[in-house]
């Protein structure tokens, strides 16, 4: 079920629906949006466009797959029979799609329970998935043993530079105990980094790492919708995505990058966990 023919295969499947969707939720935007609900604040909000996305994965991957099994960040969940189940963000980033700036994206990735490896903390790893962002145009896709690429393009992957000049990518959760929380961990780190990027979107953050165009990236309180897609393709770029200590790498942390900057973050962060 996983070898390269097959997780290939699966890789058009998820670029191909990834980058129809995009396209959706980029004509909708230039519409106007109309926020459908909150979530875990005032601030984490759902608009139409997300919810009509999802619907219309679901529909992509019934049509295509429709024995496989289904999560979506909106709430779509199926069980299926392969023990292939595909996890999807319809909008990666949905203040930034709110606020019409430029990184959000469409998250589509196929994912197995079979505690190989890069195994996620939620049990399931990626082997195969893309993500879209309809401002750039640019599909990122990736799949298990077959690098990671930039519209058809093998990716690089971060560089190997120093702690103290690594570009930097992380986010934030949405209350007010997670927010205050992340920022002093940033306290910690900021001083010994060259500085950090904080787009909006795990999704786009991993692309940009894969690409090397950020030299790092952690973030705690990720949800697999996420970085399901997104961890493959900087994993598949050669980046290492790991947690803290032996922890898999999921909601509790997220951290990449070259083999030796992960360790090093990994290590700043312990210590700022430890002075909190």
């Amino acid at each position: 079920m996983t070898d390269s023919v097959d997780v290939a295969a699966f890789a058009g499947i998820a670029g191909s629906l990834a980058r129809e969707v995009g396209e959706v939720i980029r004509a909708k935007r230039a519409v106007g949006v109309t926020v459908a609900q909150t979530k875990s604040s005032l601030t984490d909000v759902v608009t139409a466009a997300d919810q009509e996305a999802e619907r219309l994965l679901a529909a992509g991957l019934r049509r295509l797959r429709p024995d496989d099994g289904l999560l979506g960040e909106e709430g779509a969940s199926t069980t299926g029979t392969t023990g292939v189940t595909w996890v999807v963000d319809p909008i990666d980033g949905t203040v930034n799609y709110l606020y019409d700036l430029p990184a959000y994206a469409v998250s589509v990735a196929a994912t197995v329970e079979d505690g190989g490896p890069g195994t996620m903390s939620d049990g399931r790893r990626a082997v195969a998935g893309a993500v879209y962002v309809p401002t750039s145009g640019e599909l990122f896709t990736a799949w298990e043993g077959g690098g990671a690429h930039l519209d058809g393009e093998r990716l690089p992957g971060p560089a190997d530079t120093e702690l103290g000049r690594t570009l930097l990518a992380t986010g934030f959760g949405y209350t007010v105990e997670r927010r205050t929380e992340q920022v002093e961990v940033l306290r910690h780190v900021l001083p010994r980094v060259r500085d950090i990027r904080r787009m909006g979107s795990a999704a786009v953050d991993l692309c940009m790492l894969a690409a090397g165009r950020v030299d790092a990236y952690y973030e705690r309180g990720l949800q697999p919708w996420d970085y399901a897609a997104a961890a493959l393709i900087a994993r598949e770029s050669g980046a290492v995505v790991r947690g803290l200590g032996d922890a898999l790498p999921g909601e509790e942390l997220l951290i990449a990058g070259t083999p030796r900057i992960s360790a090093e973050l990994a290590t700043l962060i312990e210590e700022a966990y430890r002075g909190l």
